[in-house]
C-alpha cells in the first residue's frame, strides 16, 4: 500500500506528535504508517479522513504488488 499522509500532515502544518494526539496513537505508530511500515486499520483510516478532510483514498491507494 502507498500513502501520502507526510504530504497531508504537511498541507496541515502539523507535527507526527500532533496528529498523533488528534487520533489517538503514538508518533511512532505515525512515523510507521508515513513510512510504509504499518497498515491501519480501517477506524484510523478513517478517523485520518476525518482530520484531513478528505476522503481514504485521497491518500491512500494499493501499490501494483497489492493486486497479485
Amino acid at each position: 500500500m502507498k500513502n501520502t499522509v507526510k504530504v497531508q500532515r504537511a498541507i496541515l502544518d502539523i507535527t507526527q506528535e500532533e496528529l498523533a494526539q488528534r487520533i489517538g496513537v503514538s508518533r511512532q505508530t505515525i512515523n510507521s504508517i508515513e513510512k510504509n511500515r504499518y497498515v491501519p486499520s480501517t477506524v484510523l483510516a478513517l478517523k485520518l479522513s476525518h482530520i484531513f478532510n478528505v476522503p481514504v483514498n485521497s491518500f491512500f491507494s494499493l501499490a501494483e504488488e497489492d493486486y497479485h
